[in-house]
């Protein structure tokens, strides 16, 4: 059987991600959290049994330093957090698994479209899925179907996403918003799906969620909802683009359809109220990298368990904190 031992990469501030896997490793018999980051003074650094500096994962080493640091520490499942290194992990995930590592990832060309925004819905309405309308600036139509939306194609955490009201913010945002993306205004309920796939593609669980107030991009609060057409939703959407691992999916309810204006094939900020609802995802993911059977639970949950979120702290004494690297075997520890 593979190793338990977990690395949760660029880990910042995913404390809770962090500690539902040490969570589910102490359940399961034992077992430790890496992780990486770019920055010592990350939270998350402190949250796992162990944390190594990492390069960023634009750097041409960041797969190297990262297969090293998994390979070092009998690694046997790898969970990626960021939408920028998603890629690059679908593009080497045989490496990893060659060596007996799992990677949390979907296929690369999923990840690559999903991190066009413009691509996502585009592949989505292709497949008969309700995405949002998307135009690349040269699309729009004349006249513009105002209210629009605007966002950064490439973009993520709802940095430089701007609505849109008349001709004049429209002709501003196009000049202002980095390779900009313009969809239609989507005026209702906003919700996350979060969906775990296995390592076929096929949906194993299923939970909106209301994204009832939103701090930076991330839910301050909301609640879980047990919707038919949400459930719906997310199994069209992995018939649409193969999955693997976790997926979150960003829709708004238009009337009484719900449409699709975003996916990231990643954990969700959100995560711990998806867990806290009964549906552990971590746990659930361990299993499979295991090669273990898991079924599908799609539909139960806890409904209308609602989470509100707070800021927590880690506090350090001078001599807790370390900048430099302690041994260099392809690694840098940090903690």
């Amino acid at each position: 059987m593979p190793s338990p031992n977990v690395l949760i990469t660029a880990a910042s501030r995913r404390v809770p991600l962090v500690q539902a896997f040490r969570r589910a490793l102490h359940a399961d018999g034992g077992g430790r959290v890496i992780v990486t980051d770019v920055n010592a003074l990350s939270p998350a650094v402190y949250a796992g049994d162990r944390a190594y500096l990492a390069p960023l994962a634009s750097d041409r080493s960041y797969l190297d330093e990262i297969f090293a640091i998994a390979h070092a520490e009998r690694v046997g499942l790898i969970v990626p957090t960021i939408d920028d290194e998603m890629p690059l992990f679908a593009s080497a995930a045989d490496r990893f698994l060659e060596d007996g590592i799992r990677v949390a990832v979907s296929p690369e060309s999923t990840t690559s479209i999903c991190n066009d925004k413009y691509a996502t819905c585009t592949a989505l309405a292709a497949h008969g899925v309700a995405a949002a309308a998307s135009y690349l600036p040269r699309e729009i139509p004349s006249p513009a179907p105002l209210p629009l939306f605007i966002k950064p194609r490439f973009g993520r955490g709802s940095v430089g996403a701007f609505p849109v009201r008349n001709q004049r913010e429209l002709d501003f945002f196009l000049t202002y918003v980095t390779t900009p993306v313009v969809q239609e205004f989507l005026d209702g309920p906003e919700f996350t799906i979060d969906m775990l796939c296995d390592f076929d593609g096929v949906p194993l669980a299923i939970v909106p969620r209301e994204r009832v107030v939103i701090r930076a991009g991330v839910i301050d609060r909301g609640r879980t909802v047990k919707r038919a057409s949400l459930l719906q939703l997310a199994e069209a959407c992995a018939e649409a683009l193969p999955f693997a691992g976790p997926v979150n999916l960003q829709c708004r309810i238009v009337g009484d359809r719900p449409v699709i204006f975003e996916i990231n094939p990643r954990f969700s900020g959100g995560i711990p109220l998806t867990i806290e609802a009964g549906v552990d995802f971590a746990s659930m993911l361990l299993r499979l990298a295991r090669g273990q059977r898991v079924s599908p639970c799609i539909g139960r949950f806890r409904e209308n368990l609602w989470m509100s979120n707070y800021e927590s702290s880690v506090f350090l004494n001078e001599g807790q904190v370390r900048l430099e690297p302690l041994r260099r075997a392809g690694v840098a520890e940090v903690a």
